[in-house]
């Protein structure tokens, strides 16, 4: 059954979203605050709602991709205030879960029901339609618009009521930034005692340790490319998001914590807007390695 949606946040993952859903035969309209963002909307070939509000209170399904917090509680309180009755929000931010929770009170009080339905992968992955998809919250929403999720990955979770797709999601980005550090310190003790850094990512992506996002990686690290799929700021939200969730439930996360840390140095040093598997610069140059390799 085809549905009219709208999509607020038309960025890396909103605007291969957008694309999914209306190539699955949906009718889709885009908002953002980045008029660079709509121009590249209208250049795929998607509608772009002029008035947000309006366009909120035509659609059937309003789905969100958000870049923190604030912009959460903002679009939230936009959409309690303006969606029709019947209106489905779906939102896909990374947030944490006490942020999340005060925007299902603003929802629940205006009769919008309300799911929490983040994604793991990145924006190549969104593109590819291979996100993973994590939800939580009303049964019966999730049930009415899984088709639409479909299309945007093979694999989705239904994980609880109320919160749940928030934590997880924090639970995948901390192994991931886990892999990170691990491979900063691996590549690191390597490099320094002569061994070839192509070859490295060689063996590694043929052994026990090699796992997918190992061998995502290491086509463009095996080259010394860090273009971004994600940056060294965006992670650093997240591990700020991981630490206060884990303060939250007394759990000590002392690893995490110390990438953090490692994540504050590249921000420091000048790789923010590099991708966040820049921290093995931070490491190498801390073991006095320079960031580039001799010639072959």
């Amino acid at each position: 059954m085809s549905r009219d949606v709208l999509i607020l946040g038309a960025g890396k993952m909103g605007l291969p979203m957008a694309r999914h859903l209306q190539a699955a035969g949906h009718l889709v309209s885009v908002s953002d605050p980045d008029h660079q963002r709509l121009a590249m909307a209208r250049q795929l070939g998607l509608q772009v709602a002029e008035n947000a509000d309006v366009a909120i209170g035509q659609a059937e399904v309003v789905l969100s991709s958000l870049p923190n917090d604030a912009a959460l509680l903002s679009v939230a309180d936009q959409v309690a205030r303006s969606a029709r009755k019947g209106c489905l929000y779906v939102d896909t931010s990374t947030v944490s879960q006490a942020t999340s929770a005060e925007a299902a009170l603003a929802l629940n009080a205006a009769a919008v029901p309300y799911l929490r339905c983040t994604v793991s992968g990145n924006n190549k992955m969104a593109e590819a339609a291979q996100l993973t998809v994590m939800a939580s919250g009303p049964r019966a929403v999730y049930e009415q618009v899984s088709p639409l999720l479909q299309t945007f990955g093979p694999n989705l979770f239904y994980l609880g009521e109320a919160e749940q797709s928030r934590l997880m999601k924090l639970v995948v980005n901390l192994m991931i930034a886990q892999t990170s550090a691990m491979l900063s310190e691996a590549l690191t003790l390597g490099r320094k005692g002569g061994l070839d850094w192509r070859t490295m990512w060689q063996v590694l992506g043929a052994s026990a340790v090699a796992s997918p996002i190992l061998k995502a990686k290491s086509v463009q690290l095996a080259e010394r490319d860090f273009t971004p799929t994600f940056t060294v700021a965006q992670m650093l939200k997240d591990l700020s998001l991981i630490l206060g969730a884990g303060a939250d439930a007394n759990v000590p996360l002392s690893q995490t914590a110390l990438t953090y840390q490692l994540m504050q140095a590249a921000m420091a040093q000048g790789d923010a807007l590099d991708d966040y598997a820049a921290i093995i610069k931070v490491m190498e140059r801390s073991a006095g390695l320079s960031d580039t390799l001799p010639d072959r």
